[in-house]
């Protein structure tokens, strides 16, 4: 008698459903594995595009740092001042004498401690010299500790633009309210007065002791006072003390001291680093794209992006502005010039020699002159350049990713699709040959049946 295996119907189910989807699932998978490929390649020329824009925002700058051209400051003794010199800034020496550094207001009050609060009088704080501070009230009767009326008077202060600051100061079993100037500057000075007390009197019953006194920084430019121009500020930090030129002191002068010397000069190796920067910023987007549009061979992958006319006009676009003139200038007037790999190269010999002879083409090139962009505004520009293509709201490379995100989805959807066509070809299977099955298995019983009614017969 035949037996026949119970797992046939399933093992024909499975296989013969497997085959009349297998083509619908092959071009799925392509097309996903294709998706894909464009998804990653997308995201990878976006992050080198922001990477490249980021760079070039970055070397275009703001204020004094603006400027491709760099200057560098000598200062005859680092003990007195830092600077910071702009693009713009005039080539020179010059010389200044602190007399005093600004400060801030700070006062100590130690007449003052928690048993005595609820008797010390109203205090009116303030700052006389801050325009846009009032004024305000504190009664020190109405907290216990002084830890409660420093945080008061931190809460009034705010509320009042009074740029003070209270806090505790301890010192073994003493302790000492402490009140603090926000800002340096003369006009930062704190003013304290108790009700039905003046100034003196206040001073006196409060134990006040000046800490530090609110002053303005007083620099004369010259070899001395007397023989200088006073230059006074509330801080410490001369912004554009001179064109393009910020200085901050950190020492006053004593008697006898020699004046503070400082020479500015262009910085040849700063310009020519910021330079190399765009170079190597547009080298290295040059080399992403170059790997995601290769046409392949048999040592090398295709490109994911090879064909794709959208990568292939970004690149366009860049190259055509990185080759256009400015200001009759362009970059292979600094000495950049292309390899035969496409990749960019900066001629140092040349632009050095153009640096000391014509250094404003450097600024025209890559800045503008004020009625045509540069360079870099042209790339950056928001309708022009290369925001066309990364805008978040409506850029080219965002319409892109989402019609492949769309694609992706449409492709989930149609295995979704294919599964449920396997699912109803496999049941169908499944039932023919479990029904098969069974009438050969009911013609097999006849059959023996048959067979063994002959067999008694013949006996």
């Amino acid at each position: 008698m035949t037996t026949f295996d119970s797992n046939y119907a399933y093992n024909m189910a499975t296989q013969l459903a497997g085959f009349d989807t297998q083509t619908s699932y092959s071009r799925l998978d392509r097309n996903k594995k294709n998706y894909q490929a464009q998804q990653t390649a997308l995201n990878t020329l976006s992050s080198a595009l922001s990477t490249f824009q980021t760079k070039l925002s970055g070397l275009k700058g703001t204020g004094s740092a603006s400027s491709m051209v760099q200057n560098k400051a000598t200062l005859s003794s680092s003990d007195y001042a830092t600077a910071t010199v702009g693009g713009k800034a005039v080539a020179g020496s010059y010389q200044f004498f602190v007399k005093q550094l600004a400060s801030k207001d700070q006062v100590a009050l130690q007449g003052l401690n928690d048993s005595n609060l609820a008797t010390t009088g109203k205090l009116t704080v303030g700052q006389p010299g801050n325009t846009e501070a009032t004024a305000f009230e504190v009664n020190p009767a109405d907290y216990a500790t002084l830890g409660e009326l420093a945080a008061a008077i931190n809460a009034k202060a705010k509320d009042s633009k009074v740029a003070v600051n209270a806090t505790l100061v301890r010192s073994g079993t003493t302790t000492s309210l402490v009140l603090t100037s926000e800002n340096p500057g003369e006009n930062q000075k704190i003013s304290l007065m108790l009700e039905g007390q003046d100034e003196a009197a206040t001073k006196t019953t409060l134990g006040s002791k000046q800490l530090s006194t609110a002053q303005d920084a007083v620099v004369y430019m010259g070899a001395s006072e007397a023989e200088g121009i006073e230059l006074r500020n509330s801080s410490n930090t001369f912004s554009n003390v001179i064109d393009d030129i910020s200085l901050t002191f950190t020492k006053a002068h004593a008697a006898g001291d020699q004046p503070l010397t400082i020479d500015i000069a262009q910085d040849p190796s700063a310009t020519k680093a910021k330079v190399q920067e765009f170079v190597d910023a547009y080298n290295s987007l040059m080399s992403t794209i170059k790997s995601l549009t290769a046409s392949g061979s048999e040592e090398s992958e295709r490109g994911a992006l090879a064909a794709d006319g959208m990568t292939r006009g970004i690149k366009s676009m860049v190259d055509k502005l990185i080759r256009q003139n400015f200001g009759g200038e362009s970059l292979v007037s600094l000495g950049i010039t292309a390899k035969r790999d496409g990749s960019l190269e900066l001629n140092g010999e040349r632009f050095d020699k153009m640096l000391a002879t014509k250094p404003e083409a450097l600024d025209a090139i890559f800045k503008g002159d004020g009625a045509t962009k540069g360079l870099l505004d042209s790339l950056l520009d928001t309708k022009s350049g290369l925001a066309v293509y990364t805008s978040s709201v409506n850029g080219i490379l965002k319409t892109r990713k989402d019609s492949i995100s769309d694609s992706m989805k449409r492709t989930d959807i149609e295995y979704e699709r294919v599964d449920t066509q396997y699912e109803n070809l496999y049941q169908r299977y499944l039932k023919q040959y479990t029904s098969m099955m069974q009438i050969m298995s009911t013609l097999e019983q006849t059959s023996s049946l048959y067979f063994d009614f002959a067999s008694a017969e013949k006996k």
